[in-house]
């Protein structure tokens, strides 16, 4: 199969949307959450019998869902977390999941506003900008797989479930997506408190992309270097920063002011 068939292409789409989960309990939340597509459940053959095992067996069964059998270093390949699948992991189908070559390649469009973040850490903070997003008029958020948070059973707690359900942008590299949207006319802009324009006074114009750093330092300097220009949240009482998913919340809803 060629990179660049038809047949490839549509394999490699099919799975850019796939999230795969891990852990006992999350998987079985997953599976019983029919709003929820799952495409495969994967067990460990070395696991000992357990009730949530039949649980989660029956569950995936119910909805005619493949389910495949490892060895335990096989099944850590799948989690990429041997120390926390417990044996369990599930591939769902993401609909909002899309790759960032691919978007920019049939999706771009000339008027849409994302938020992305530059080495966000923290998974509640990950999780609470996902729900943020989600319920927002945002056209979505942009997302590195090096540097910032897993997508694990943490996120999906904290984004109350909306992971499932938000339209978010994949990429490898955050600088490498940002200069695909730059080229595509896009305007990159960072927040920063020592920024001149305060955001209430940021007029837009065609796509726009608000990058949120480090939840410590902010913007990398490889980042902010590619911003178009820079925006403030005018805070008062001596207050320097305000909490990432904060802002991100105040950026999502700040068309609807």
């Amino acid at each position: 199969m060629y990179p660049d068939s038809p047949e490839y292409l549509k394999k490699k789409k099919f799975f850019d949307q796939l999230l795969t989960v891990y852990g006992r309990k999350p998987c079985l939340e997953a599976l019983r959450d029919h709003t929820v597509e799952a495409y495969r459940l994967h067990l460990a053959d070395s696991n000992k019998p357990a009730a949530i095992l039949d649980e989660l067996q029956l569950a995936a069964t119910q909805r005619n869902i493949e389910i495949l059998y490892h060895d335990k270093k096989s099944l850590s390949r799948i989690s990429k977390n041997a120390k926390q699948d417990q044996g369990v992991a599930v591939d769902l189908i993401l609909k909002g999941f899309s790759d960032a070559d691919d978007f920019l390649a049939k999706t771009f469009n000339q008027d849409a506003e994302f938020i992305a973040l530059d080495r966000v850490t923290n998974p509640q903070n990950l999780g609470m900008i996902i729900r943020s997003i989600c319920a927002s008029p945002l056209s979505g958020l942009i997302l590195p797989r090096q540097g910032c948070a897993k997508l694990d059973s943490l996120v999906i707690k904290a984004s109350a479930g909306t992971l499932f359900r938000a339209p978010i942008i994949r990429c490898d590299q955050l600088s490498t997506c940002l200069k695909g949207f730059r080229s595509k006319g896009a305007s990159i802009i960072g927040l920063d408190v020592n920024a001149k324009t305060q955001l209430k006074n940021y007029e837009r114009s065609g796509t726009t992309i608000y990058v949120l750093g480090n939840e410590s330092d902010g913007l990398s300097c490889e980042v902010k270097a590619l911003c178009n220009g820079s925006v403030k949240i005018p805070m008062i009482n001596q207050v320097e920063s305000l909490n990432v998913a904060v802002t991100a919340g105040i950026i999502a809803f700040r068309s609807l002011s």
